[in-house]
């Protein structure tokens, strides 16, 4: 499923907004597998063009969030004093609230649009991604490797980039895996509520509010796009646990 997601960003069968009077709600078949919506567009196109602009944005999302959260993450947990205790008093703050209704904060002030709820989002996630990081460093800093790569001169940065960081990949990984996931559901709940991903552009989300509507007529709608997004989850799930085991076995 996240290969299909990977592919869907640059191919799709059939042009996902292009319509057919003629074909409305027909059900699968080979021509169209996952058959047609209230348009007579090609669900299956559709399908794979909203699950890569959820894949992107949950991509972009996780990349901006896990940036920013390693960088006052390990500031914080390296140097600690009253620096970290101020930003982790904000940090605890700003984690008071659900990520979702935060990025709902942002992009009532960003506007509607794909870059605005990446921003939005990647925003959202950097208390969480600040505070795992905030925590492997604190902990990391005393470490005998790391007194000695002082004592051998190596400079803060160096430190905490080349020594430390690389040493936080066993709880990063699952952090990233789980932060995807929840970029999916965030990305498609928003655009479900008609605040995120706007039509041309396609979002597994809209589609899945679109569908209920149809839900009597063309069951197949709903089921197919509710699915992709569960088994989206399920594969980036599934690839991060195999990550993870294979860096626990080295």
């Amino acid at each position: 499923m996240t290969a299909l997601a990977l592919v869907g960003c640059v191919w799709t069968p059939y042009s996902p907004t292009a319509m057919s009077g003629s074909e409305k709600f027909l059900a699968p078949c080979l021509r169209h597998l996952f058959g047609t919506d209230n348009f007579g567009r090609d669900i299956f196109s559709r399908v794979l063009a909203g699950a890569g602009t959820t894949f992107f944005i949950s991509a972009a999302t996780v990349c901006i969030g896990a940036a920013a959260g390693t960088l006052v993450g390990a500031f914080t947990g390296y140097f600690g004093g009253w620096l970290d205790e101020a930003l982790m008093r904000v940090n605890d703050a700003v984690t008071a609230f659900p990520s979702i209704l935060l990025a709902l904060v942002f992009i009532s002030l960003l506007g509607f649009g794909k870059y605005n709820v990446i921003l939005a989002l990647g925003v959202a996630f950097v208390p969480s991604y600040a505070r795992v990081i905030r925590s492997e460093f604190a902990r990391h800093r005393e470490m005998n490797y790391v007194k000695s790569a002082r004592l051998m001169g190596a400079g803060h940065l160096r430190i905490m980039f080349l020594h430390i960081l690389p040493n936080t990949r066993q709880v990063l990984l699952p952090t990233l895996v789980i932060g995807f996931n929840n970029a999916v559901l965030a990305e498609a709940s928003m655009s479900y509520l008609g605040i995120g991903v706007k039509p041309p552009d396609v979002s597994l989300g809209y589609m899945l509010s679109e569908s209920q509507s149809y839900m009597a007529r063309a069951p197949w709608y709903m089921l197919t796009v509710g699915g992709v997004i569960v088994l989206l989850i399920l594969g980036v799930s599934l690839l991060g646990e195999g990550l993870q085991q294979k860096e626990w076995g080295r």
